[in-house]
């Protein structure tokens, strides 16, 4: 699975706003929502947070994976943040998290779901390639860099 597969220009934003978790998924899921209009951005919010509650997806390294399953998602669809500013996020380092990666999933896409993770996961675990990310100055360049 290739990360363009999955993540568009038009998915990816820099320095979108959110001074905590609920404020950011809830920016997240309004953002994707104008992309993807056959989507409620209520019922994605609510997706996001109920998986959050499940245990949180913030890996360490101020990265976070946000991922949930959901109707009317017709394919793995991929949205890639960066926040205008670190935020907490529970996550399994205590350290705030600055980039997000909102996977999306249809509901029975099981195998694909887990390729997925796994792929980003492999990324997201890349010092140089988040640093590249994190040195993007506008939305064009935080894609350029997160399919390079």
């Amino acid at each position: 699975m290739q990360l363009q597969s999955i993540l568009t220009p038009g998915r990816t934003f820099h320095r979108a706003p959110g001074n905590s978790k609920k404020r950011a998924l809830e920016n997240t899921a309004n953002f994707i929502c104008k992309d993807i209009s056959a989507m409620d951005d209520f019922e994605l919010f609510d997706h996001l947070v109920a998986r959050e509650r499940l245990g949180s997806t913030g890996l360490g390294n101020g990265i976070a994976i946000p991922h949930c399953r959901i109707k009317n998602c017709q394919k793995i669809t991929g949205t890639l943040i960066k926040l205008e500013q670190a935020i907490d996020f529970d996550a399994i380092d205590g350290e705030p998290v600055d980039l997000l990666f909102v996977l999306l999933v249809p509901e029975e896409a099981n195998d694909e779901h887990l390729q997925a993770l796994a792929m980003l996961a492999e990324k997201f675990s890349n010092t140089d390639y988040c640093q590249r990310l994190r040195d993007a100055e506008n939305s064009e360049e935080l894609y350029a860099a997160a399919i390079s």
